[in-house]
């Protein structure tokens, strides 16, 4: 797949007009500072209005085709280990364009978790972090602090643009570096703002093999949303705003705004290869994007929005299976099981109100039977099947250890990579979800009822979990888990239903296999060791 349409679409500049400006401080007057910097209900965090890119799905007729990737067989038995996709041949520079609170370090960090997700190297370079460092470097050997407000951020200060260039030059070294050391993706999170500043990295990186530029420009015309992310920057204890009342830290802020306005050229340069998202969704231009990966970061980039939604997650009610120890299968739900099927819409309801939401469920009974009291829309998804145990379908771990100990023991010690024979691994369980991360991130409210190896997939994808922990997530029966994305990552909550239920919990081999209780309805500790 590749995209290399000349752009429909060519703006000059996106700075706001002075009417615009009025608004944004209106907005701003509207967002509640505490005292600690915290914000109060933001009219809007990032978020798009628009209508979404509807992109086709076919995941609902997904059947189960194992990963691609070379598999060496582990031990003599039923199993074998997957070995990681080999991504060494990808290498891009993916270079953020865009003003100040326009969502640029979101979207990088938003990349940064997808790519991560699917085991490529990704790492962002983030050039205000890199000059933050250094002038706590410098104030603690000369006693003296940089002053890094407004006026270090105007074109007419010929110092403080060198010490800006220079800090943007040193990043995408210590970049291409890094890239050259066997990263995939790396991501330059800056302003470069102008052509000249976009020509000397489209020059730097075709001094290397192998290395692509890609330019991301995040631009944003809503004032509100602009309001939302000045409070946001303003209130999260940036070292530039130290000592600073709130109110002063958002004129200064504003004023580094208009600086950059004031030279900002949007893309136009018809030979880049470049991808420009409008207010974080509303509207995706591309322009001589192609090949696997970068057509994989276009299409995330589509199904992006930023309303305020609850993604649910519940493992279905305590199966027969569950009970008797068995993996796999497709048993109906134990008496205990129907109990928190009929009690479930009541928690639900409590959570969402009269808000929509969609109810995701796989194709196994247990999970319809638990889904089926709720009263919203529900959809039935192939790709939500629990991990296919493959030959060990139906029994107990303790009859796998009997009849297969090599391959138990294997499994154990790697027990993301291994793969059942005829079966499935935790890593191709990873792959046949990516289509419903990508419908994930085009919804709104969504409760999935699921098995515990996808739960624990998709969770890890939310919290930004390492693959070897990812087999180790607590995803406890009778348990509802809200999770809440917000700017840089998303809030928790657990809900427990007083309903008992086996503990089909396996905690990491040599670890604690017993946890001190938490509080219902707090953030719970992610994995069964500490």
């Amino acid at each position: 797949m590749s995209a290399a349409d000349t752009p429909t679409n060519k703006s000059t500049s996106p700075t706001l007009t002075n009417q615009d400006l009025v608004r944004v401080e209106h907005a701003l007057e509207d967002i509640q500072i505490q005292p600690d910097g915290d914000r109060l209900h933001p009219p809007a965090v990032f978020g798009a209005g628009g209508p979404m890119l509807k992109q086709f799905d076919q995941s609902t007729a997904m059947s189960r085709i194992p990963s691609q990737a070379a598999t060496p067989r582990s031990v003599v038995g039923i199993g074998n280990k997957v070995a990681k996709p080999d991504y060494s041949e990808a290498k891009i520079v993916l270079a953020m364009v865009g003003l100040p609170a326009r969502g640029k370090s979101y979207l990088s960090n938003k990349l940064q978790r997808y790519l991560k997700w699917l085991e490529y190297s990704v790492k962002v370079f983030n050039v205000g972090q890199l000059r933050r460092s250094r002038a706590r470097q410098k104030a603690l050997q000369s006693g003296k602090r940089e002053d890094h407000t407004a006026q270090y951020f105007s074109h007419n200060n010929p110092e403080a643009t060198r010490s800006r260039d220079q800090l943007a030059e040193d990043s995408l070294e210590m970049l291409i570096q890094w890239l050259k050391e066997g990263g995939n993706v790396g991501i330059h999170d800056a302003t470069n703002s102008t052509r000249s500043r976009r020509a000397k990295i489209e020059q730097r990186v075709a001094k290397e093999k192998g290395i692509v530029v890609i330019f991301l420009e995040s631009v944003c015309d809503d004032p509100a949303v602009i309001a939302a992310n000045v409070a946001l920057k303003v209130s999260s204890g940036d070292p530039d705003y130290k000592d600073m009342s709130p109110e002063d830290a958002r004129r200064d802020f504003l004023r580094r705004i208009k600086e950059y306005e004031s030279v900002y050229e949007t893309i136009t340069e018809p030979h880049l290869s470049y991808l420009r998202i409008r207010n974080v969704g509303d509207q995706v231009t591309l322009c001589h994007i192609h090949g696997y990966l970068q057509s994989r970061i276009a299409f995330y980039l589509m199904n992006l929005h930023l309303k305020p939604r609850s993604i649910f997650f519940s493992r279905h009610g305590e199966s027969q299976f569950n009970v008797e120890g068995k993996i796999g299968g497709d048993s109906p739900l134990s008496e205990r099981g129907m109990k928190y099927a009929r009690a479930l819409p009541a928690l639900i309801t409590d959570n969402i109100g009269d808000a929509p939401l969609t109810v995701w469920t796989s194709t196994l009974q247990r999970t319809i039977q638990t889904a089926q009291y709720l009263p919203y829309n529900k959809l039935t998804w192939k790709s939500l099947d629990e991990l296919d145990a493959g030959v060990c379908d139906g029994m107990t771990y303790e009859e796998i250890e009997q009849a297969y100990p090599e391959d138990f023991a294997n499994r154990d010690e790697d027990k993301f990579n291994y793969r059942y024979r005829g079966g499935e691994s935790y890593r191709d369980v990873v792959v046949r979800l990516e289509p419903v991360i990508m419908e994930l991130e085009r919804q709104e409210n969504i409760l999935i009822i699921g098995h515990q190896a996808i739960l624990r997939c998709l969770y890890a994808y939310f919290h930004n979990l390492p693959h070897a922990d990812l087999p180790y997530i607590k995803i406890p029966l009778h348990t509802v888990i809200k999770l809440t994305p917000k700017a840089y990552g998303c809030d928790e909550e657990r809900y427990t239903l007083p309903i008992g239920a086996v503990d089909t919990h396996r905690p990491k081999p040599g670890t604690q296999t017993s946890l001190p209780p938490v509080e219902t309805g707090s953030k719970r500790e992610y994995y069964g060791e500490r």
